[in-house]
């Protein structure tokens, strides 16, 4: 396998939705055996005979009576299925009243938001919806600004330069890393580096614990962390609904950046684990997945409301 075919299968695999759900794509064309198995020739087989089945089927005037009465009977079940199920379905009804988990189970992913967090969530999803442009103005400054957070005695380099690589990015152009990203990634490393610049800088130059000789680039890892986040919250859909989506919608109740803390514990997270797991670059998805999953059974605490009622909260530095 190429170098440029494996740093592709761990920065822009996970940017893409792939990877996360850990599909090898490489594997396929080794894939030579079809789905469902063949049927055997030499098995042995069953002769259709038209005369047999008449026989079976109407043989006799008592097997006829027994046909006609099945027949009435399934259409008398079915016409009381249909009135029983306009009886619940009908909101004033007494059995409606009676009997109401009829209802509830068909609305029980249903989520009402407050103004407030239907505002504060429009507004998140307007920030997914802005690719990153490395011919915007304001997108080059973003940059900048973050490498002034990252190296603030050194010399901003210019927008395509050896030096990026330094941070964590693929090439000599950042702009190329963010693609499924978009620009709600920069701004996260952003919040990061300013909210929290104690362990920014500690992942940034990877000063905590035994690391392996082949570590994870720093800056696509955090494009990667952004897009599992808006996987994992569903915040793509119209409401979310998923089992973290739903508690994290409290979250953005209480914090309009609840979001952007949440990247932050979910980076410091997974560099926590990346150690424990004593993991290299070939396994970052493994990771991010575990890194997911621990915050997933994190979000469900009845004791969290705020992103920093987290446990893993507690390991951030500012």
């Amino acid at each position: 396998m190429s170098m440029t075919n494996l740093r592709r299968r761990l920065h822009h695999g996970d940017v893409d939705g792939r990877k996360n759900e850990h599909v090898d794509i490489s594997s396929v064309d080794s894939l030579n055996e079809p789905l469902l198995g063949k049927s055997s020739d030499n098995g042995p087989s069953e002769v259709y005979d038209p005369r047999a089945r008449r026989q079976d089927l109407w043989g006799d005037d008592r097997k006829k009576e027994q046909l006609h009465w099945s027949f009435l009977f399934s259409n008398l079940i079915a016409q009381w299925a249909q009135w029983l199920a306009s009886i619940i379905v009908s909101s004033g009804s007494l059995f409606g009243r009676l009997f109401p988990f009829s209802l509830d189970n068909q609305n029980s992913s249903s989520l009402y938001l407050s103004p407030l967090q239907e505002d504060r969530l429009n507004t998140l999803r307007c920030r997914l919806q802005i690719p990153f442009d490395g011919s915007r103005v304001e997108h080059q400054d973003a940059l900048r600004q973050l490498w002034r957070l990252a190296y603030p005695n050194r010399d901003i380099p210019p927008l395509k330069s050896e030096l990026w690589k330094e941070m964590g990015w693929q090439g000599t152009d950042p702009s190329t890393d963010f693609r499924g990203g978009g620009f709600i990634s920069l701004e996260n490393l952003i919040f990061f580096a300013r909210n929290y610049p104690g362990s920014f800088q500690a992942l940034l130059n990877k000063v905590q614990g035994q690391r392996a000789d082949w570590e994870y680039p720093f800056a696509v890892a955090g494009i990667n962390i952004s897009f599992m986040l808006i996987q994992m919250l569903d915040l793509q859909s119209s409401v979310p609904s998923s089992k973290s989506g739903v508690p994290f919608v409290e979250l953005l109740g209480r914090d309009e950046n609840a979001f952007d803390h949440l990247y932050c514990v979910a980076f410091r997270l997974l560099d926590a684990q990346w150690l424990v797991k004593r993991a290299s670059y070939m396994e970052f998805n493994e990771v991010l997945k575990s890194t997911r999953t621990q915050l997933e059974r994190e979000l469900v605490l009845e004791d969290v409301l705020e992103v920093k009622d987290l446990p893993s909260y507690t390991m951030l530095d500012k």
